[in-house]
């Protein structure tokens, strides 16, 4: 039943929002942003940071007195699963990333996790320090204590999207906004309702403290990271656990998802499979029922046996061993504790919203498209945990390590939507290309963590004669690259992925086969571990064509297709097993040659061929370029290159020790040109 004072609360919204809609003509004034975040998470903070460096006017709603409320109670025990790898061997910080998956992106290198843990699975409150400190130190505007309770929308053709959204908090006061983020998670429990479900303690409430479970007999309903992160700790204290659910027990380590069970947390599988008394049992818990006898123990039966029953006494309903004796479950517990994980909180959304429900699997979060933007209402963008929806099971949107390059490509869409600020690119001459490809393969942690859901897309200029870099674009609204960038596709795209290979990861997937790894480049689309795909189309691919994709294909089928062997260390630089497969693809999608030549073979090129390749054009032929040294020289002439002409030559020409050394000369008419510069981390084309 409500509190009086809770009564008292929806009474005033209700008398709060009615005023509202009945403003037409002359509506009062009240707090108008831009944009509106609920939530001071981490999706949440990360977007109000991006807002932020952009100057756009913005604010964050947060009904806790500090950041990240969720972790100052989740995870109970306060050991986080998303490791904290503070070591790497390399000083790029870009590739760090890719192995630090509590960071939020920032231009502070002090914000950076490792500064608050050494843990490499750290503890929650690490978390919450972390992200008061982010939100503090970056002055993100955010209003703490302020819960959005009701959120509803006001038709208005001024509006950016033809609505402005009007939300409500617990005392009433409204607030006006034209963009809503919401970034609130996926934080109320789930919940299944069966006869005797009465006796089930849930894990937002069941005690941490092994002392309360001594000698006792445990049933966990559910098969996730929270009900074996429970029976860790107690497992050394109780008399036997069993676990019970619907799906069998997914490895993160067999389907390559981080949400499935994490080796940290996987010793009740030891006992069981030792056969130490724990076990795991498969049922739909819908069909189960829980009996609580005279002394307070918990028997499990089915419905079946309940609703055959004449009699509603406890003790007189049929249990499964009164017909089979030895039935799995017939062992009475004391204690039942439901771990079933979270969903998104709907109820604060007025049907105005439109705001609907996945379907099936993914029923707890909110319908929304792969733009993050829900699928019935324009300007309603959900970020973070609760947009998992977009790659469940499939990447890591729902984890910090995943949804911090989301949110950064949420916010690109919106700055190219109402600010014409179109999506960043860089822009390099076409014999950059392959040097381009294997920079960002190598070292970007946004392909890598978002695999097979953002992509970096390179867009081919008139002729071919040079190309845009856009890095991690939402792969699944690719037909709408043009207006949603503000870029233009000339020539043809190459889309660059990494994927793992198609029938590698599953629950019933034994990936610890011999021979599970593939080392030859023309095996290489027989690649199992993640690795790079790049995808070639003449022209981009239409919605239609989008819709039709193979299964488990991110992308359409497209007109050409290489694959990047797979590498045990994922460095993607070895000359022939790597870069060299890449530049002929390339070459062979493109019509021409992409590699490096000396100025005397551009000559050679330019009196035999009539077209030259793209480097000769773009440095010989202008005369810009690198000339050769004596050092090169020498190199050219031992690798058969070029003719040693030194050797023909007269005593005299090589004497004239006071004549200047050949190299200073050829120094002092190099011919410098900042475009072949760049990109000069990565390892030269052959």
């Amino acid at each position: 039943m409500p509190s009086p004072s809770k009564h008292a609360q929806d009474l005033l919204l209700t008398f709060a929002l009615c005023l509202a809609s009945s403003w037409a003509d002359d509506p009062p004034v009240f707090p108008y942003h831009d944009y509106c975040i609920l939530g001071a998470g981490p999706s949440g903070l990360q977007m109000a940071y991006f807002l932020q460096r952009a100057g756009r006017d913005y604010v964050v709603f947060e009904r806790g007195s500090a950041p990240g409320r969720f972790f100052t109670l989740y995870p109970r025990h306060r050991k986080l699963i998303s490791i904290n790898k503070r070591y790497t061997g390399k000083s790029n910080s870009e590739f760090n990333l890719r192995h630090d998956w509590n960071s939020l992106l920032s231009h502070d290198s002090q914000l950076l996790f490792q500064h608050y843990s050494h843990d490499f699975f750290p503890d929650a409150d690490a978390m919450v320090r972390y992200l008061g400190d982010f939100a503090s130190l970056l002055d993100l505007q955010v209003r703490y204590n302020t819960s959005i309770n009701h959120v509803m929308l006001e038709k208005d053709t001024k509006a950016w999207n033809g609505h402005y959204f009007i939300l409500a908090d617990h005392s009433a006061q409204l607030y006006k906004c034209s963009v809503l983020l919401v970034a609130t998670g996926t934080w109320v429990p789930h919940k299944v309702h069966f006869p005797g479900s009465e006796y089930v303690e849930g894990y937002e409430s069941v005690s941490i403290d092994p002392e309360d479970f001594v000698g006792q007999s445990v049933l966990i309903l559910g098969r996730g990271n929270s009900a074996f992160e429970t029976a860790e700790n107690i497992l050394g204290v109780t008399n036997f656990i069993h676990m019970i659910s619907r799906s069998r027990v997914r490895l993160s380590w067999a389907t390559h998802y981080v949400g499935d069970l994490r080796a940290i947390n996987n010793g009740l599988l030891d006992t069981y499979q030792l056969k130490s008394l724990d076990g795991l049992l498969e049922g739909d818990l819908e069909d189960l029922v829980l009996i609580k006898d005279k002394k307070g123990k918990l028997h499990t039966t089915l419905r079946f046996y309940l609703e055959n029953s004449n009699s509603s006494e406890a003790e007189s309903i049929p249990l499964p061993q009164d017909e089979l004796d030895n039935f799995a479950a017939r062992a009475p517990y004391d204690r039942a504790i439901r771990c079933l994980g979270w969903q998104f909180d709907f109820s604060i959304f007025n049907k105005s919203v439109g705001l609907m429900k996945g379907k099936g699997s993914k029923k707890k979060y909110p319908l929304i498209k792969p733009s993050y933007e829900a699928k019935a209402t324009r300007g309603f963008f959900v970020l973070g945990t609760a947009s998992h929806s977009v790659d469940f099971r499939k990447s890591a949107g729902g984890f910090i390590h995943g949804f911090r390059y989301t949110a950064r490509a949420v916010h690109r869409l919106l700055e190219v939507r109402h600010h014409d600020v179109p999506w960043p690119c860089s822009v390099y001459p076409i014999m950059q290309l392959t040097n381009a490809i294997v920079k960002r393969v190598n070292e970007a942690s946004g392909l890598y963590q978002m695999f097979s859901v953002l992509a970096d897309v390179i867009l081919l200029k008139e002729n071919a004669t040079a190309f845009e870099y856009l890095e991690e674009y939402p792969v699944g609204v690719l037909q709408d690259l043009e207006w949603r960038t503000g870029r233009k596709v000339q020539e043809g795209l190459f889309v660059i992925l990494m994927e793992y290979g198609k029938n590698f990861s599953g629950a019933d997937k034994d990936v610890f086969y011999y021979n599970r790894a593939v080392g030859e480049p023309q095996h290489a689309w027989q690649s199992n571990f993640l690795h790079p795909v790049i995808y070639y189309y003449k022209r981009l691919p239409t919605e239609r064509e989008m819709r039709l994709s193979p299964p488990d294909w991110p992308l359409p089928r497209p007109d050409a297709i290489h694959h990047i062997v797979e590498d045990f260390l994922t460095d993607w630089t070895a000359p022939n097993a790597h870069i060299l497969p890449l530049r002929r693809f390339l070459e062979n999608c493109l019509g021409t040659d992409l590699r490096r030549f000396y100025a005397e073979s551009c000559f050679l090129f330019a009196l035999t061929r009539r077209r030259l390749p793209p480097f000769c054009q773009q440095g010989y032929m202008r005369m810009q370029g690198l000339m050769g040294n004596e050092r090169l020289r020498r190199h050219g002439v031992e690798a058969g290159l070029l003719e040693d002409y030194t050797a023909v030559d007269s005593p005299n020409e090589q004497e004239g020790s006071s004549m200047q050394s050949h190299d200073q000369l050829l120094e002092d008419h190099m011919t410098p040109n900042g475009q072949l510069q760049q990109l000069i981390s990565t390892k030269d084309e052959l």
